[in-house]
């Protein structure tokens, strides 16, 4: 199982408190591309109104201008300054698309103390600009190029990546290191980790176990594969395992490097 961590000190702290513990490990580091596609529309909030009932993410983020415009002109006055945290007590970017195009409406105005109400200025006549992820508009795209001002954007980012790769599969050990990791692991790899590992030494015990009625290799395969999927039922939950078997002969060379068998071509020893 793996841990992303956000920094190489990171990565290095967590590795040597597991190897503390006596949990086998190895450090990582990647350089990856990350790339995202994304949908820009602009029109005016009655414009966008006018599409939003064929492209549902489009009408989601509607209402939530919609939320924000009330909110941020509700005790707002023409000729009244407000500071920027005023405006925003926490990142809302609803409420960032409002003021942007009150701005660029001329009804915001930037001064020296904030932003100074010009003029209200009705949420139909803003001209905003949305942004979608791709999937989010799917085939209705070249439609909303034709009515609208809709570009394709892709991001690419390349950025370094630090993990930390557990090597064990029993499940004592593998519950320490989620307690280690705990602290140190990004929340998605966490959860991701927590279900390899679980899925790891469940599946480890039960070769083992066929491994002492099955001597020969191919035997204990095809006993393996007979059990597929294996299902761990807990109070509230159920993980299914599914493999195949080119997973299942690296996996016993997995077992065989951490000692719990060996194996020579078709002969095994526990």
């Amino acid at each position: 199982m793996r841990f992303e961590v956000l920094t190489k000190d990171d990565m290095n702290a967590l590795s040597r408190e597991l190897s503390r513990a006596g949990i086998m490990n190895r450090t990582k580091e990647e350089t990856r591309a990350e790339i995202e596609h994304y949908v820009v529309i602009r029109g005016t909030y009655a414009e966008l109104v006018e599409v939003a009932s064929e492209v549902p993410a489009i009408g989601e983020e509607l209402e939530a201008v919609k939320l924000a415009y009330d909110e941020l002109l509700e005790n707002w006055e023409p000729g009244e300054v407000k500071e920027l945290g005023t405006l925003f007590e926490e990142p809302d970017l609803p409420k960032l698309s409002v003021v942007s195009a009150l701005i660029e409406s001329g009804a915001i105005e930037e001064t020296e103390g904030g932003f100074l109400l010009r003029e209200r200025v009705p949420l139909d006549a803003l001209s905003l600009e949305l942004r979608f992820p791709i999937e989010e508009i799917g085939d209705e795209l070249e439609e909303l190029e034709e009515r609208l001002k809709a570009t394709l954007v892709t991001e690419y980012t390349l950025e370094k990546r630090y993990y930390v790769e557990v090597l064990e599969v029993e499940r004592e050990l593998i519950e320490t290191a989620l307690d280690i990791a705990e602290d140190y692991a990004t929340e998605e790899s966490y959860v991701e980790a927590m279900f390899d590992g679980i899925a790891r030494s469940v599946l480890a015990e039960r070769i083992l176990e066929l491994a002492e009625k099955y001597r020969r290799k191919n035997e204990l395969i095809e006993a393996i594969m007979e059990l597929e999927p294996i299902t761990v039922e807990g109070r509230n939950e159920r993980i299914n395992i599914y493999y195949d078997e080119d997973a299942i002969e690296d996996f016993l060379k997995v077992l065989q490097t951490l000692g719990y068998l060996k194996v020579k071509g078709n002969r095994i020893w526990i």
